[in-house]
């Protein structure tokens, strides 16, 4: 490994460990959230006023500049695999083995599981594996020579496939599907976080090219990769926290993990050609290395179990004119946590009412 690479590694895995400390505080922030006001997954904003998710927030960032650095020093088949390790994290505690991972059992109450030492194992083999087979980075002299890759025919056409199909999931998908197929808002975010990657790596370059004495800030490409960065970076942010609010964080990690390491390896193969070059041997290897991560992801998917519904969405009107309500005695029925048996229906009145105009 090089040095520049050993570089990027060691960024990616501290990224890593904010990023993941950063999904536990954020879902908590929400959760917290829903219980004063409408969830995010409707349109609420209410875990703005909310310090917890803020802490979330600036752990993530924090996480962010880490891993956007790394793109800087190394190639993104590198650097992205290694969000595994952010995974592992923020999904699972391994029996108290993992300070930073604790987050999840005492903020969000997720339980373990014994395959979790597996699939924390498969992670970080796969990922070592991906490290030492991963291509070396490519020296690049201006913002010039990568808008020339970026516009090239076949990255132009990645990129319009890749528009056309967040459209059609946010104004087709989304509205019908959002809440009840996890795949709709984790698309939206993987598709538009491979064309955040690419711009991260773009602006990355022309600041280490600045800072080295050729500025880069003259030339036009430059701040166009930066309004891509930030138009990608709002969509992401906005359909994630969506995913977490509908969805157990043990599902939306792994899932959100595999399609936005899927396609932003694609979309780097694409537009700067990593794997040019390279022996079958090591395109073998590293492929074999992601297949051990997905492998590990997948594993800790599976062995967690689902959030608990949250009751407030009984109270959504089923349409204009009735609206329905639970009550037991009175009050409006709230299930235990411990206690994950059906309410007695005897205690139990249906009741409806028709709204005239």
């Amino acid at each position: 490994m090089t040095s520049t690479n050993f570089t990027g590694f060691l960024l990616a895995v501290v990224s890593s460990a904010f990023i993941g400390s950063s999904f536990i505080i954020k879902k908590k922030g929400l959760q917290l959230a829903s219980a004063d006001g409408p969830r995010a997954s409707v349109g609420g904003y209410g875990y703005l006023l909310q310090p917890l998710w803020w802490v979330g927030m600036i752990t993530m960032i924090v996480g962010e500049i880490a891993n956007f650095v790394a793109y800087i020093y190394a190639p993104a088949v590198l650097v992205t695999p290694l969000g595994a390790l952010s995974i592992i994290v923020r999904a699972k505690t391994l029996y108290g083995y993992m300070d930073s991972a604790v987050l999840a059992h005492f903020l969000l109450k997720e339980k373990l599981q014994k395959m979790d030492v597996l699939g924390c194992l498969l992670c970080i083999v796969g990922s070592t594996v991906v490290v030492l087979h991963a291509p070396d980075e490519k020296s690049l002299t201006s913002v010039q020579e990568i808008w020339e890759l970026a516009t090239q025919p076949a990255f132009l056409s990645y990129t319009a496939s890749a528009i056309a199909v967040t459209l059609f999931l946010v104004l087709y998908c989304a509205p019908r599907y959002g809440q009840t197929n996890i795949f709709v808002y984790i698309g939206i975010c993987s598709i538009i976080g491979s064309l955040t990657v690419m711009s991260v790596k773009a602006i990355g370059i022309a600041i280490k090219l600045t800072i080295e004495g050729s500025n880069q800030a003259f030339y036009f490409q430059t701040w166009i990769f930066v309004m891509v960065l930030l138009t990608c970076v709002m969509v992401q942010l906005n359909y994630l926290n969506m995913a977490l609010d509908n969805f157990n964080t043990a599902v939306v990690s792994p899932i959100y993990y595999a399609l936005f390491t899927a396609f932003t390896i694609l979309a780097s193969a694409i537009m700067f050609k990593d794997y040019s070059g390279q022996s079958i041997s090591s395109i073998v290897s590293e492929l074999c290395g992601l297949i051990t991560i997905l492998s590990g992801t997948t594993i800790l998917h599976s062995t967690k179990e689902p959030d608990s519904p949250i009751l407030t969405d009984l109270y959504t009107p089923l349409s204009p004119k009735v609206s329905w309500y639970i009550q037991g005695n009175g009050e409006p029925w709230k299930q235990k946590e411990e206690d994950a048996s059906s309410p007695p229906f005897n205690l139990i009145t249906v009741v409806r009412q028709d709204h005239f105009k």
